[in-house]
């Protein structure tokens, strides 16, 4: 039986240049431990840091987008990832970040949790995504 042993692995910061870095000493984007890939919460800013365009679905889309570059930047693929947790200002409008979600995953979806919250970093930003991979996990 294969164990997820994270103690003994160091943390590597993983970048993708598909994806803009926050500010220094903000937070990191992506750490890979061993087969375990963290991405932190994504939104959809644009590469300026300020834009946010669309609605649920299209920041959805993007925001997927960034967590696939990710993830393939850590050595895994989308159907590796386990788990996601997925803030939404209006819960009302989920069915529009689960059309974008099928755009993304192949098989059986990650486990996930769906939060509605009063707010995020700007009025604009209608989600915010974050996602746990174990690469080579997928039935591939």
């Amino acid at each position: 039986m294969n164990t997820l042993n994270l103690v003994s692995q160091k943390k590597q910061r993983i970048r993708s240049e598909a994806v803009r870095e926050p500010a220094d000493r903000l937070w990191s984007n992506c750490y890979r431990i061993g087969d375990l890939v963290l991405v932190s919460g994504m939104t959809a800013r644009a590469d300026d840091g300020e834009t946010v365009v669309g609605g649920e679905y299209e920041q959805a889309r993007v925001i997927f987008t960034k967590i696939k570059n990710l993830v393939e930047a850590a050595g895994a693929v989308m159907d590796d990832v386990v788990k996601m947790t997925i803030y939404v200002t209006d819960i009302s409008r989920n069915r529009a970040v689960w059309q974008a979600r099928e755009e993304f995953f192949t098989g059986d979806f990650p486990a996930c949790t769906l939060v509605e919250v009063s707010a995020l970093a700007k009025p604009e930003i209608l989600l915010e995504i974050e996602a746990i991979a174990v690469a080579g996990c997928s039935a591939d």
